[in-house]
């Protein structure tokens, strides 16, 4: 596997951090107006955050949000993701309905990159990634701790497991209980970047862990999200800020 990946017209995993900006809404209306406030800020890439669709369940109308975002984006990337309510979303699905879910995206032809759950069904993730490879999209494989900050062999080994599963990209995020959880994920990430050789996505969320949204350039995290109005998850800051600090470490790095 490669260390960098192509999200559409965009390179992940060299240079200066990618911003991604989660967009959000309980309807079709309130998700575009989310994406139009969000380019205004020319983010990197832009994640659908399915879950908080009040009609999520309803397959058609999510494809045509889709379909809608797809034409207001242009040619910015498109993450889709259905955070489960397990890992700190706002609904939960079935499993079943979870992969018809993401299946008929991946169909749709709409999304560039496909955030699929590393502890679902094995099954689940495999096809998955499969069906999101044989529709041209990229995988990024996902965990996320809102409890704690696990060890750094157990953070090192979920990394890995996400490799070995086929993820285009690895992404984790942790809660951290005191300053030493944020160094575990920074050492971690630094260890891995080399070791696994595919883009990784790691943060410490909340205000402790704010660093490690900033310093990706310098421990190997290749993403980081900013928000644009509402944040999606504890620490994210807006990305006026977040590209300003980005830029003056990768002018001094």
């Amino acid at each position: 596997m490669s260390s960098v990946v192509n999200i559409r017209n965009l390179i992940v995993g060299e240079g200066i951090p990618k911003i991604c900006v989660p967009v959000m809404g309980s309807t079709q209306k309130e998700v575009l107006a989310s994406a139009g406030t969000a380019l205004a800020q020319e983010p990197d890439l832009i994640e659908w955050r399915v879950d908080f669709l009040a009609d999520a369940r309803d397959t058609d109308e999510v494809c045509r949000t889709l379909a809608g975002l797809r034409a207001l984006l242009g040619e910015t990337p498109l993450l889709f993701t259905f955070r489960t309510k397990r890992e700190g979303g706002m609904q939960e699905l079935e499993e079943k309905d979870y992969a018809n879910l993401c299946c008929r995206a991946l169909e749709s032809g709409y999304a560039d990159a496909l955030d699929v759950e590393f502890f679902l069904g094995g099954e689940t993730v495999r096809v998955l990634i499969e069906k999101a490879h044989a529709c041209g999209v990229k995988a990024v494989l996902s965990n996320h701790d809102f409890a704690r900050t696990p060890s750094e062999a157990e953070l090192t080994a979920r990394l890995a497991g996400m490799k070995e599963r086929g993820a285009d990209v690895a992404k984790i995020a942790v809660t951290p209980r005191d300053p030493a959880d944020v160094l575990t994920l920074l050492a971690v990430t630094q260890k891995c970047r080399e070791r696994l050789q595919i883009p990784l996505v790691t943060m410490s969320m909340g205000s402790a862990g704010l660093v490690s949204r900033l310093a990706g350039e310098v421990f190997g995290s290749a993403l980081t999200f900013g928000s644009a109005g509402a944040a999606s998850a504890p620490g994210q800051i807006p990305v006026k800020e977040l590209r300003r600090v980005l830029q003056i470490i990768h002018r001094h790095s």
